[in-house]
């Protein structure tokens, strides 16, 4: 295959360049494929009505998880429950309630029982320049996106430590960031900073828990079409925004399935305390 306009440096010229070929899909077996299933594992996923939650909710199902859905609307989790079928418990839960949290693993210990995956995925914006948000609005985004994140990983953990995970290191904790931990901009001062700081207790439960048998890790999504952005994105300044970004789009919500799967299962037996960025690049 010649090369018009190139030439090849003399320890190189007996080489032919082989065509380009699409790349295989590789299918995973044996030991790595059982590595990656969740099949036995019982999945506690906060925030499971819309969005994150409850598309992970579904792709966990799918991948052979029990999951126990949590959120406070109930209307929602009650049909997501009857779609996904027997493997999955739809339990009412406000994680900026300790008592409500609790509750909730006890109905999952009752049901499925212990946890050893948990979701920390529960969260709420409140947008806004840091000079015109009110008290209250920033404390919500306080109580649910960093109290109520903190408190579900510690009881999750709590239970798996007085199961025996030490044992069996199964236990696996995610909890879902954002990529404005590491952006400044206006109008979501309160939101950012809180997401930066689960970004680094990610780390602190995972130095903590480390001889434990638990794994905590944290994923920092882009900007994703789901319900939290509202109509953002179809204003003309959300498209000014949209355009900021070098590749000029959302990151799709299934570009979060392999990091959290992975995350999730026994194959990330030695991952603890990382930060993933799944953004396409926004941040960049």
């Amino acid at each position: 295959m010649a090369l018009k306009g190139i030439k090849l440096a003399p320890h190189f010229a007996r080489f032919t360049l082989a065509p380009v070929k699409r790349p295989v899909k590789r299918v995973l077996t044996g030991e790595r494929a059982m590595e990656l299933s969740l099949s036995g594992r019982t999945v506690l996923i906060t925030g499971a009505s819309s969005g994150f939650g409850a598309h992970f909710a579904r792709l966990f199902v799918t991948e052979g998880a029990r999951v126990v859905i949590g959120a406070r609307r109930v209307d929602k989790l009650a049909a997501l429950a009857a779609e996904l079928g027997d493997s999955a418990l739809a339990v009412a839960m406000d994680v900026t309630d300790e008592a409500s949290i609790i509750a909730a693993y006890d109905a999952a210990e009752a049901k499925f029982g212990t946890v050893d995956t948990v979701i920390a995925n529960a969260g709420i914006a409140k947008a806004g320049r840091s000079t015109e948000l009110s008290a209250s609005d920033i404390a919500a985004v306080v109580e649910t996106n960093f109290t109520g994140l903190y408190l579900t990983a510690r009881e999750g953990a709590k239970r798996m430590i007085a199961a025996g995970f030490r044992e069996s290191e199964r236990g696996r904790i995610v909890l879902i960031g954002s990529i404005t931990a590491e952006l400044t901009g206006n109008g979501e001062t309160a939101y950012a900073a809180i997401k930066a700081g689960v970004a680094h207790l990610g780390r602190q439960f995972a130095r903590e828990w480390v001889r434990q048998g638990i794994n905590v890790n944290t994923i920092q999504p882009g900007y994703v079409d789901t319900e939290i952005q509202g109509d953002w994105f179809e204003t003309a300044a959300g498209q000014t925004h949209l355009n900021s970004f070098h590749r000029r789009r959302l990151t799709p919500i299934t570009a979060l399935d392999a990091p959290v799967l992975f995350f999730a299962s026994d194959a990330s037996r030695y991952v603890t305390g990382a930060t993933l960025t799944v953004d396409d690049g926004q941040v960049l």
